[in-house]
């Protein structure tokens, strides 16, 4: 796959060329700098490591230092390896910016879902609660109920829908079409929504 790191910048609505309301995000791509060419040869597979986003000298190890003064850059707060750049393409230091992406293409966007915390059936899993409180039941409406387990199998299921944590993991929107590259200012716009917060880090593939 070959892509760029970047930040959701938020959401928007453009009119397409049938006077049709379309509601879009807004995506900042790159520009990412080339920090590491991975070979088959010296590290048993083949891709291409990207950085993004400028970090300070002080928040970096010595260890991260030297891997970015090889490359010749600045330290870089986001890593990703990207499999299907051509390593003879590109070279260690060189910058890729959102003018590698077209309009009318179709991208994947992976980012991370809003945090939520330790929630509820009724938020986690859409529970009805009891409804009207029958039988005396006063404190009762947002519990799960039974698990449906008394003496067997006396434990609980594998994928019990149970309160837990909610959000914060690792979310694909797939085949979103692109609706217009601002390759200068390094924006992409892509119709539909896309995972995470405002300000958060997306990975554009194509």
């Amino acid at each position: 796959m070959q892509g760029l790191i970047g930040k959701k910048v938020g959401m928007t609505s453009i009119f397409d060329e049938n006077g049709k309301n379309v509601p879009c995000t807004v995506l900042q791509a790159g520009p990412c700098v080339v920090t590491q060419i991975k070979t088959v040869e010296k590290d048993g597979y083949s891709a291409v490591q990207l950085g993004f986003e400028e970090k300070k000298e002080k928040h970096t190890t010595k260890a991260e230092l030297g891997h970015f003064k090889k490359a010749n850059t600045t330290p870089k707060r986001k890593l990703v390896e990207f499999t299907d750049f051509d390593a003879d393409q590109v070279k260690s230091g060189e910058v890729i910016t959102a003018a590698m992406f077209a309009s009318d293409l179709s991208v994947d966007v992976r980012g991370w879902s809003k945090g939520k915390g330790f929630q509820g059936v009724v938020k986690r899993h859409g529970f009805g609660g009891v409804g009207d409180s029958t039988h005396g039941q006063h404190n009762r409406g947002r519990a799960p109920g039974s698990l449906g387990a008394s003496s067997f199998p006396s434990r609980v299921l594998p994928g019990m829908r149970m309160a837990g944590r909610m959000g914060g993991s690792k979310v694909s929107s797939m085949n979103l079409r692109v609706v217009n590259v601002m390759a200068e200012e390094n924006i992409v716009i892509v119709k539909g929504s896309v995972p995470g917060p405002k300000g958060g880090y997306v990975i554009i593939t194509k």
